[in-house]
């Protein structure tokens, strides 16, 4: 499908990469994993097509076509986001242009024997013939389903994408992208915008994509469920294995303590026969003899090791005075953004040295109570700091509250005290920013090194309390480890936002989750919330909004629970709507498979015995699929 060979890619002199070479086929899904800087989301840029490289070629099959989801999007103001989502239908849009006008002139001709109505009509059959092939009659029920699998309310599809945040403009951008059936699709962070419950849903969609995907994502767990293949990008080369990400770290790791074994066997020989080679050329008589061991010491094939890039930062939060036991106590805590009631009501305390993990869909109010917290949003109802309480931020946004036109050095020494001004360097190159790097502009600074320059940051003034929200997007799966292994030293209270499931094991004690304006809390880690929330399958992840959605009155009535036949009902519903997402999902391919076939051998695949009556067969039980679905989610919706 896709063949990479020899391609070198150089900057200011340097390379980044030089000479790689792999394939991609059908199936394949690649993580392409590497430290921040490796050139990742390069490599994706110049295989959509959109970066030179100085080295190497590139070759595809005929007509396959590459979906990129990039970090930056750019929309066209004053569309909805169903409208957004159906540009993903280029050609079908095109043609229901066309169908439109040859209706109206259908509509307005009267000269019904002309042969100029007799072509329209001609024109009209076979476009809608065209149509068809496309999926023009099922596109708008895909679209929903999509859209809603990535955390989209039925109410959200006519609203502006104005009124969105670039989070959610995002998931749009990636709606689009899944709907147009790429042969090839790169993914740039995905997973960077999502909440856990839509990463699920993209997890189960993207392991039963027909076509090759390449992934750049740092989160662990997502590309241990997604790939079956890693290649890692490490100082300048790649390293490519059949497994998926946490596999592969294992084979490697264990190729390289074999190449290691090797190496130092063969330096053994080698010292033994420079020994010999130094006591022949002694003697005379056994001249002969060293040049004979020179030649075979010439030919040895020397063993290499992979190099590995270790260079990962070194942090360390202390604790700067104990506080008091109660660190936060909130009460009947509410916000609203105008009509928009994100909390209410919210009751919360936090004990010293609580571990805790906020999660839950993106807009429930997650990052909202963290800003309230750290008392940047003006809010109503009470909240009290506790004794001694000194908290430290990592917002979600941090690094963009940098300084573009400053130094890293100077955005360091600027938010110094006297107490750490003299320690500024030490932080910076425990942070990976050393000799000249720091005299870097923080405009030219990856989103990684952003990151890494704003957790640098925090430690110039003292805490006891670290409220930190999305802290791991743009920092590299080493660095990531990194903070999470200082996180789990901090002897302090600690509050974090995320939705990276890998990061958050092991790291709470406690998890609320954000819904409905309101938090529930579980006593456990990530792993508990996640088994009590039932969120381990796409059908699961999809009906999560559903299957715990119990009106005010009905609250009262059970106690917040369901009777023991509903929940039955549900249940059965519910095995019985994953029967038809992988009916679905099969027919999806087998269309698919046949319209390729139309689009390269059409006379052929329709001289086929009863072709049309066949294909036609699966496209309305398709049609019938996607209706009972619909209503199957309806009465699961009715008796939730």
């Amino acid at each position: 499908m896709l063949n990479i060979h020899n391609l070198s890619v150089s900057f200011q002199g340097e390379y980044l990469f030089e000479k790689i070479t792999f394939q991609l086929g059908g199936g394949t899904r690649v993580g392409l994993v590497g430290k921040n800087g490796a050139g990742k989301s390069t490599l994706l840029k110049i295989i959509a097509g959109e970066q030179e490289y100085d080295e190497g070629q590139i070759a595809t099959d005929k007509e396959v076509s590459i979906g990129f989801l990039k970090q930056d999007i750019d929309f066209v103001k004053g569309r909805t986001v169903l409208e957004e989502a159906y540009e993903a239908f280029t050609e079908i849009k095109k043609l229901e242009h066309r169908l439109e006008e040859i209706n109206t002139q259908l509509a307005e001709r009267t000269d019904y024997e002309s042969e100029g109505y007799n072509q329209l009509m001609i024109d009209l059959n076979d476009i809608q013939h065209q149509y068809e092939i496309l999926g023009g009659y099922n596109y708008q029920g895909e679209t929903e389903r999509i859209l809603q699998g990535l955390g989209f309310k039925r109410e959200d599809f006519n609203m502006s994408t104005d009124t969105f945040s670039g989070g959610w403009r995002m998931r749009i951008e990636l709606a689009k992208l899944l709907l147009q059936n790429n042969d090839i699709l790169l993914l740039d962070e995905p997973t960077n915008h999502l909440d856990i419950e839509s990463i699920l849903w993209l997890e189960e969609f993207l392991q039963n994509y027909a076509g090759a995907v390449v992934v750049v994502s740092h989160d662990k767990m997502f590309l241990d469920h997604v790939t079956n293949r890693t290649i890692e990008i490490s100082l300048g080369k790649i390293y490519d294995y059949n497994k998926p990400y946490s596999k592969y770290l294992v084979q490697r790791r264990e190729l390289r303590e074999q190449q290691l074994a090797s190496q130092k066997n063969q330096q053994k020989q080698i010292e033994q026969t420079e020994k010999l080679i130094e006591k022949f050329r002694a003697k005379a008589s056994k001249a002969s003899m060293a040049q004979s061991l020179i030649k075979k010491l010439d030919k040895i094939d020397r063993i290499e090791v992979d190099e590995d890039d270790n260079s990962v930062m070194s942090l360390h939060f202390p604790v700067s005075v104990v506080p008091g036991k109660v660190v936060i106590e909130a009460e009947k805590v509410s916000k609203s953004y105008g009509d928009n009631h994100v909390l209410q009501d919210v009751n919360l305390r936090v004990d010293r040295e609580s571990k805790i993990a906020f999660v839950g869909q993106n807009g429930q109010g997650k990052s909202t109570l963290a800003k309230i917290i750290v008392g940047e949003i003006e809010h109503q109802g009470k909240l009290t700091l506790g004794h001694n309480v000194e908290i430290g931020y990592f917002a979600q946004n941090q690094a963009d509250y940098l300084d573009g036109s400053k130094t890293v050095e100077d955005t360091m020494l600027d938010a110094a005290d006297a107490k750490t001004r003299p320690r500024v360097r030490d932080i910076l190159g425990a942070f990976l920013f050393r000799g000249e790097e720091v005299d870097k502009y923080v405009r030219v600074l990856s989103g990684g090194e952003r990151n890494r320059l704003a957790l640098a940051k925090l430690l110039l003034q003292p805490f006891n309390v670290l409220v930190m929200d999305e802290p791991t997007n743009h920092l590299d799966i080493k660095s990531k480890n990194v903070l999470k292994d200082a996180l789990k030293r901090f002897e302090g209270t600690l509050i974090l936002v995320s939705h990276d499931r890998d990061f958050l094991q092991g790291l709470s004690n406690k998890v609320y989750e954000f819904k409905d304006r309101k938090i529930k809390e579980y006593l456990g880690d990530i792993d508990y919330f996640l088994e009590q929330r039932n969120l381990q399958s796409l059908r699961e992840a999809e009906k999560r909004t559903v299957a715990a959605k119990t009106s005010e009155a009905k609250k009262n009535e059970t106690s917040g629970k369901q009777s023991y036949e509903d929940q039955k009902k549900i249940k059965s519903l519910t095995n019985k709507l994953s029967k038809i997402e992988t009916s679905i999902g099969k027919l999806e391919r087998e269309i698919k498979a046949i319209d390729v076939e139309l689009s390269i051998n059409y006379d052929e695949t329709i001289a086929q015995p009863n072709f049309f009556d066949s294909y036609n067969a699966k496209k309305q039980e398709l049609e019938d699929l996607m209706k009972d679905w619909e209503h199957t989610s309806e009465k699961i919706e009715r008796i939730s």
